[in-house]
């Protein structure tokens, strides 16, 4: 059971000690207090949405990158446009994009944001043959899209694994990660 704000007589001392350890341990690991380290979690370890009441406005961008690896056939499959449900890429494309118009509803956690652009791009490689999945979104807000881009590309990529598998079930989804972010009191990130 989650404790309701400021209900401390619910918590049963068992829970206190469970908690204590909790984030003993993972201060422990990774040296950081979940107060200092994470902004999901509240003074106890409990999952809270982050108050971005003071943020200011800003413009906003976030770019992430996947790929799914695939049997050479099935990239030539996919090139030659060869499934019986379609156009794997635009499919794809459009599932990304609804994903990222989404994210709220499927990080829990995430605030709901006005999107104002999502660009998906997906490219066929021969070697190691596979999908390059590439998202980038941007809005104008208290927090930023990074979520959203990283979703857009994990959406799209499961798309494609749904629409190839009756040919390919060993694909593997794989690299999802973000590449770039701007925007925001952090400012811009740029993966190595």
């Amino acid at each position: 059971m989650i404790r309701p704000p400021g209900s401390p007589a619910l918590r049963a001392p068992s829970f206190d000690r469970a908690i204590e350890s909790r984030q003993a341990d993972h201060e422990s690991d990774t040296g950081l207090a979940a107060a200092d380290g994470f902004t999901h979690l509240d003074d106890v370890g409990n999952a809270t949405m982050v108050d971005v009441s003071a943020k200011a406005v800003t413009a906003r961008t976030a770019t992430a990158r996947g790929l799914v690896r695939m049997a050479p056939e099935t990239v030539a499959r996919i090139a030659a446009r060869g499934f019986a449900k379609g156009d794997v890429l635009s499919i794809a494309q459009l599932a990304g994009i609804m994903g990222a118009k989404r994210t709220a509803d499927l990080i829990p956690l995430c605030h709901p944001l006005g999107l104002e652009k999502v660009e998906l791009r997906l490219e066929l490689i021969e070697e190691p043959p596979s999908v390059a999945i590439e998202a980038t979104c941007q809005v104008t807000a208290k927090t930023g899209v990074e979520m959203e881009a990283l979703t857009a590309v994990t959406v799209a990529a499961l798309t494609i694994y749904d629409m190839c598998k009756a040919v390919d079930r060993s694909m593997i989804l794989t690299d999802v990660r973000l590449t770039r972010k701007t925007g925001g009191r952090s400012g811009t990130f740029e993966a190595a």
